[in-house]
């Protein structure tokens, strides 16, 4: 599993990265949501990557 927190605001962002990160269910800010570690997760967390903040 993977403990993935909002720690950038999506203000400003293209709505690329915005879907990516309200499809893993992070929508406000310290927001923690946990996935499990498959090969999509880890590509949507490569996309907004400067965004979150990854714990394993």
């Amino acid at each position: 599993m993977l403990k993935i927190t909002l720690v950038r605001s999506m203000i400003g962002r293209p709505e690329k990265h915005r879907k990516v990160l309200r499809g893993m269910g992070l929508t406000k800010l310290n927001k923690t949501v946990e996935l499990e570690d498959t090969p999509c997760t880890r590509g949507m967390v490569n996309k907004v990557s400067h965004l979150v903040r990854v714990d394993v």
